[in-house]
């Protein structure tokens, strides 16, 4: 969730002389914004849910998708301005700085925005809880679940490690960076690389911790088997952010760009064997704990290749057609953030109050979606207006 910054024509390792906007970047990650919200939006009518009665499957259909991308492709944005941003800022600065964008905001909606949204569960489940008894209870007792916001504490970590490898070597990732240039016109090794990569990290640790299996302490939280294909994500953005972010793999007249429907294909085939895998699952082997070594690894496989192959497909869609011109996405492009942290309890209490109504799911979930966005976007922009908010928002 970082500033979308480009540095173009700058050799490695030197100070950007020139920073400007990237649409695409900026334009990608107000999408993903979008998706995040239209995933907690839609979640409670899926057989994943269970928290409304009222269900529909193309909602399934959508959080499946979501929920196998969304948050990697986070941590490869963060990841492009991770190491320019570092040779820019020195690692003492840019720690500093990333503390104030995102360990600050981790620490305030942990101990406001988490508990309000959650309440809303608890509430349903416990009409007569007081929400100051149910704050005390959350914050010394516990479970304190993170919601979204483990996003913030698991990339401050990967800016942590960045800065270390930085201080060991500043050329430790001159290798992925070398092969993003050369992605420009062969965007196809590149993919190659990552896939194999990402799933070299991923389905081992899918293998042994499965889906379910959660590093909890506190508020901070995140998924064993998946914290490792974020790493990979994040610092194979920052490899390609090294230097000359816009004559690589992302370059605007690349061939990434151009072949967009390959990316479209490598997408829909893996996405539709998780939905063979996940009707063998619960048809065949009666939804076993723990599940069979070849399942996880062939659902692994499959998520890994849907993974990296949707995160291509978006990538190009805005670098083919969202350069020049306007876009919708750009009047919230600089709330995104802020809509990314405020929009969960917006959400679950949106949701609390849908429960009621003898609604089919198909109504309230574009409810809920689009009065969360205008709610958490309405909400940032008065935010924003506080005196140095903009600092952190």
């Amino acid at each position: 969730m970082t500033s979308t910054t480009t540095v173009a024509d700058v050799p490695a390792h030197a100070e950007p002389k020139v920073k400007t906007r990237n649409l695409s970047l900026d334009r990608a990650r107000t999408f993903l914004t979008l998706v995040v919200i239209l995933h907690h939006a839609v979640i409670p009518y899926t057989y994943y849910g269970h928290t409304d009665p009222k269900e529909f499957f193309g909602f399934d259909m959508i959080v499946l998708a979501t929920d196998s991308f969304f948050m990697a492709m986070f941590f490869f944005l963060s990841g492009l301005f991770a190491w320019p941003g570092i040779a820019r800022k020195g690692a003492v600065n840019y720690l500093t700085d990333r503390l104030l964008r995102i360990g600050l905001p981790f620490v305030i909606c942990a101990f406001t925005v988490i508990p309000i949204a959650y309440y809303a569960i608890s509430l349903r489940q416990n009409p007569e809880i007081g929400f100051s008894q149910f704050w005390w209870t959350t914050i010394t007792k516990g479970p304190w679940p993170s919601g979204p916001i483990w996003f913030l504490w698991v990339l401050l970590a990967f800016d942590v490690v960045a800065c270390i490898l930085y201080r060991l070597s500043p050329h430790i990732l001159d290798g992925i960076n070398r092969l993003s240039l050369r992605g420009r016109r062969r965007p196809a090794e590149f993919f190659a690389v990552m896939l194999a990569v990402t799933a070299a990290f991923y389905v081992p640790g899918r293998m042994y911790y499965g889906s379910a299996s959660w590093f909890e302490f506190g508020p901070f939280s995140v998924q064993h088997g998946r914290v490792m294909l974020y790493a990979t994500y994040f610092f194979f953005g920052a490899g390609v952010g090294l230097a000359n972010l816009d004559r690589g793999v992302l370059a605007p007249d690349g061939r990434m760009a151009k072949v967009s429907w390959d990316w479209m294909i490598l997408a829909i085939v893996p996405y539709y064997l998780m939905w063979v895998l996940i009707g063998i699952k619960r048809e065949n082997l009666g939804n076993p704990s723990p599940l069979p070594d070849w399942y996880e690894a062939a659902y692994a496989v499959c998520f890994t290749v849907f993974s990296v192959s949707i995160l291509f497909l978006i990538l190009a869609y805005f670098l083919r057609f969202a350069q020049g011109g306007k876009s919708s996405l750009d009047l919230m492009q600089s709330d995104a953030y802020g809509m990314f942290l405020v929009h969960y309890p917006i959400a679950l209490w949106l949701q609390y109050w849908l429960f009621d109504f003898n609604m089919p799911a198909t109504v309230k979930a574009p409810i809920g979606f689009v009065l969360t966005v205008l709610f958490s976007w309405a909400l940032t922009r008065a935010l924003r207006m506080i005196p140095g908010a903009k600092r952190v928002l």
